[in-house]
């Protein structure tokens, strides 16, 4: 501890430093380094200039001692502090020190560490003076570059971050190197080592505040570049790099640069242009199109989702840049090409089932993002309403293809699949927005011309169980968002449920939409009328019994029948009580009365019936459980005793 305080001091206490041991003096050094950057501070200017000539001597004698990252760290941000106060004058000899120091031919691993601080040295001092250090910086950036080709890749890091830093001090004045610097840096953000790509993403970033070019001229070779770093990438990566093409993508688009018509000629690109490169990155990734055509004419996807999740966040960093008003103003044509991302026009995108996954989660990722995050409410409101006519478009489409009774120019199963995505991604944000905007949104619910709710209701009977289940929780958000509509929907949804069960897919929409509205019950104070319980428990069971009438309808029958006693259980012992002897004697017929029934039903029945009964029983325990974590209260030693059936599954849920 005394060690430390001999350490608090502007001069290094030489002294006391060489009374130690190897270890502790590469501590005593950083102690005193981290107090020499207070101390600098809050010294007079006039005592810091007397000690100047001492103190730059120590801290370059400190090169030569092998520092550390943190070290090193502190004795550039010291020096750079120490002359941005006291005199200059030395500043150059300082430089060509570093530099000497870079230019040395010793590869041993033992003067690395040496190499690595002058570099960091030379990137603080020129970041914190800037263009008094005049033209050296050309003499520098040509040293420090002809160093990067044989730097390992703790070396190519160090680089990178010293040209950022050289270049936000130099600013404009640093033309002459911007090409040397792109060149170098573009070798570097596809570098093996992940932290070298991240320093070369921000070098880049910084390089582009001034370098017109990477935003005009060669803004599809940075993209493609920017694709190919992607891949294989971490988090850090993906940050990074998606900034850095998020930013230059927005430049392009604004390509209002001061004075950049008079120095040289810039390529105006459009708002379509842009997004369709950022699509191509998507859909594709770095590949050309006659590769990426290749791979998907042999079935083999050639975007990994390292790439898409990187182009994703580079969507949200694009948007963000270019502002809430931008988007404001710009909405209805993002949002369709976002949205295109999954349609049928390519549907290789989603040709399995992870790759659809992965797309629609990216799709509303960008959505959420910058929907939820840039839009004040009136325009969110606006959003809402655009994102309904999209569901229109869309179920127009499906009613065009499910009518159409010529086959030959009905639309693929695989295209009907593809147009599926993209309602799952706009019913997802909608009823996120309706959540986020709550009381507020009930403009847009009366609002006739909006039509939010029937375009809701409209796609429930969907062919794609996707769709049916996030128009089910968008009618749940609403719900929660506005308390008032709860009963209501909950009505109209029991009553097409009633009126079109003949048909498989309004039996499980209409069912899952329910389900999702009962779940919003516990959201709402005022809960729905009591007397409904009783109305889901009777369609619930006329479900359950009329399965086996038609061998079309059984499974969704089935299915959804459970499904709403599961959901009805969420309602709690108040409403369940009343109940509960039905739901005990529909639970007792769906299993085996004994274990010898369970062995001899194993020799009868085929595929279909065994689908059926299966779902039942799968049912069947949704439901004990869900009436376990809802209404424990009610479970009695007896009713438990004539629940438990010869099912190891359910005896666990029962007696846990």
């Amino acid at each position: 501890m005394q060690g430390m305080e001999l350490s608090h001091s502007l001069l290094l206490n030489e002294e006391a430093y060489n009374q130690l041991g190897e270890v502790q003096k590469a501590e005593f050094i950083f102690e005193w380094l981290r107090y020499l950057e207070k101390l600098l501070l809050s010294t007079s200017r006039s005592d810091v200039r007397e000690k100047q000539k001492t103190l730059v001597e120590q801290l370059l004698s400190l090169l030569n001692s092998s520092p550390g990252p943190p070290t090193r760290k502190l004795l550039a941000k010291n020096l750079a502090v120490l002359y941005s106060i006291g005199d200059t004058f030395s500043v150059y000899e300082t430089i060509d020190k570093c530099n000497d120091l870079i230019r040395s031919k010793d590869d041993s691993p033992s003067y690395l560490p040496t190499k690595l601080a002058a570099v960091v040295c030379l990137g603080s001092l020129y970041k914190k003076l800037g263009r008094i250090l005049g033209n050296t910086f050309t003499d520098t950036v040509g040293n420090i570059l002809k160093a990067m080709k044989s730097a390992e890749s703790q070396g190519r890091y160090e680089i990178m971050l010293s040209l950022q830093n050289i270049l936000n001090g130099v600013g404009a004045a640093a033309a002459p190197c911007h090409r040397d610097v792109y060149k170098a840096a573009k070798s570097c953000l596809t570098d093996r080592s992940m932290a070298v790509r991240c320093a070369a993403a921000k070098c880049l970033l910084e390089l582009q505040n001034e370098a017109i070019f990477m935003w005009s001229t060669d803004l599809d070779s940075v993209a493609t570049l920017c694709f190919k770093s992607f891949e294989g990438s971490n988090y850090d990566v993906r940050i990074s790099v998606s900034k850095l093409l998020g930013t230059i993508l927005a430049k392009a688009i604004i390509s209002k640069h001061p004075g950049a018509a008079s120095r040289q000629s810039i390529r105006r690109v459009s708002l379509e242009e842009v997004l369709e490169l950022l699509g191509t990155g998507f859909l594709r990734g770095s590949s050309g199109f006659l590769r990426a055509s290749g791979d998907m004419l042999k079935g083999t996807s050639s975007v990994s989702r390292d790439v898409r999740v990187g182009v994703t966040q580079a969507y949200v960093v694009f948007v963000s840049t270019l502002g809430g008003a931008w988007l404001e103003k710009n909405f209805a044509i993002f949002l369709s090409h976002i949205l295109s991302l999954v349609s049928q026009s390519h549907p290789k995108a989603t040709q399995t089932q992870i790759d659809a996954v992965c797309c629609r989660r990216c799709i509303s990722f960008i959505l959420r993002a910058t929907i939820g995050g840039l839009l004040g409410e009136k325009a969110q409101i606006a959003a809402a309403k655009e994102i309904c006519q999209a569901i229109w478009k869309l179920k127009k489409v499906m009613d065009a293809v499910l009518s159409d009774s010529n086959l030959e120019t009905r639309l693929s199963s695989t295209d009907t699949a593809a147009s599926q995505h993209m309602l799952v991604c706009a019913l997802q944000e909608l009823g996120n927005l309706i959540h986020s905007l709550g009381t507020t949104a009930a403009p847009l619910l009366q609002d006739s011309s909006a039509g939010l709710l029937d375009s809701v209701i409209s796609v429930i009977p969907h062919p794609s169980t996707s769709v049916r289940l996030a128009a089910a929780w968008c009618l749940h958000c609403i719900a929660v968002a506005l308390p008032s509509y709860l009963t209501p929907l909950v009505d109209h949804c029991l009553e097409r449920l009633t009126v079109l069960k003949s048909s498989p897919e309004a039996v499980t929409g209409f069912s899952f939409a329910v389900a999702a509205l009962l779940g919003a019950v516990k959201h709402c104070p005022l809960g729905i009328p009591h007397g409904k319980g009783k109305i889901i428990m009777t369609l619930a069971e006329d479900l359950l019994c009329s399965a086996a009438q038609n061998s079309r309808l059984s499974a969704q029958r089935t299915q959804a029948g459970w499904l709403l006693i599961a959901a009805l259980m969420t309602l709690g012992p108040a409403v369940v009580s009343h109940h509960l002897a039905r739901v005990l004697l529909l639970w007792k017929c769906v299993f085996p009365a004994a274990s010898k029934d369970l062995e001899t039903e194993k020799s009868r029945g085929d595929s279909f019936t065994w689908q059926v009964t299966l779902e039942g029983r799968a049912g069947a325990l949704s439901a004990v459980k869900s009436f376990v974590s809802h209404c424990g209260e009610l479970l009695t030693e007896e009713i438990i005793q004539r629940l438990l059936p010869p099912l190891p599954c359910a005896v666990d849920l029962l007696t846990q």
